[in-house]
């Protein structure tokens, strides 16, 4: 038998609701479904029946009370018994809009590409962005999560999609994971100053749920717009998701990572180190050595392409 609340002691309990959190669980789901529309229908009956259930009395009280005649005013004879008020018709419930949910089809990755091919500056694409309604994630997300950084840094991060903390700021990596990218960063003498910063998919998964291959299609044309647009010298490609979307392998992270690949779109050839998502380090760090050296590896490449630019 599961161990409920009740039978662990209040360390425990806090320490596995701790763990939800960083995890990203920001719902609880139970196993089999619940049909929310019943739910809402059943509180509305008892809702209508409380209401009415003075009416109820005064048509099924004490046969006695009822036929009694009401007492008039001083002076004046008793008057007949006062009838009965039938109970007040009940409001309508509120019709709650849906949201404005779309099918990906054919004219809606055409429209995706079009769009984040007649930007021509980042100010652009970001408004091209927010104007494309064909992905569904935008009608569950919070924000819009662009990027963040210097346009003009020559070290360009890609990630995978925003979670909770990105969600409510609008921001690429602010939450845990976040903090330890600015960390590995700073590691090799790199901040937001010196790198720009993005997600393959620019709004949160709901629960943070993995991007499926239709929403990945969908937000792809705009990341590589914006690789295209920004140019950088070198990429950081952080875990499966932007490894297998924008260098275009079908190889899992832990199979690839630490070896530099070639990223070649639109007459660019950039050289892009794959290496572990900072997610994936904090649920794992056993794996940060191999980030470090993915890290310095990196670090190398870039020194040697400043100093062969500056020669």
């Amino acid at each position: 038998m599961a161990a409920t609340e009740k039978d662990m002691p209040a360390q425990a309990l806090e320490a596995l609701m701790l763990f939800y959190r960083d995890a990203g669980v920001d719902c609880m789901l139970e196993e089999a479904p619940v049909d929310r529309f019943a739910e809402s229908a059943e509180a509305r009956r008892r809702a209508m029946e409380a209401r009415s259930a003075p009416s109820r009395e005064m048509f099924q009280g004490r046969p006695d009370a009822a036929s009694a005649p009401v007492p008039g005013p001083a002076g004046m004879p008793d008057s007949a018994p006062a009838r009965p008020q039938p109970p007040a018709a009940p409001r309508p419930a509120p019709v709650l809009q849906p949201q404005q949910m779309t099918v990906p089809d054919a004219a809606a990755f055409e429209d995706a590409r079009t769009l984040a091919a007649s930007a021509t500056t980042i100010s652009e694409l970001r408004a091209a962005l927010e104007g494309f309604s064909g992905c569904n994630l935008r009608h569950s997300a919070r924000t819009t999560v662009f990027s963040d950084g210097n346009p003009e840094a020559r070290v360009m991060v890609v990630g995978e999609a925003p979670g909770r903390d990105e969600d409510m700021q609008g921001l690429p990596f602010v939450g845990r994971a976040g903090q330890l990218l600015d960390r590995m960063l700073a590691a090799i003498g790199l901040d937001r100053t010196t790198t720009y910063i993005t997600n393959v998919i620019p709004w949160r998964p709901p629960g943070n749920r993995t991007p499926t291959p239709h929403e990945i299609e969908l937000c792809r044309p705009f990341v590589e717009r914006q690789i295209a647009l920004v140019r950088p010298d070198i990429l950081l490609l952080l875990g499966n998701v932007a490894v297998k979307t924008l260098l275009q392998t079908d190889r899992g992270i832990l199979s690839i990572r630490g070896t530099f690949m070639d990223y070649a779109r639109d007459g660019l050839s950039i050289p892009a180190m794959p290496t572990l998502h900072p997610a994936y380090l904090l649920r794992s760090p056993a794996q940060k050595r191999h980030a470090w050296a993915d890290l310095l590896a990196l670090s190398i490449r870039y020194e040697t392409i400043r100093a062969g630019k500056a020669s």
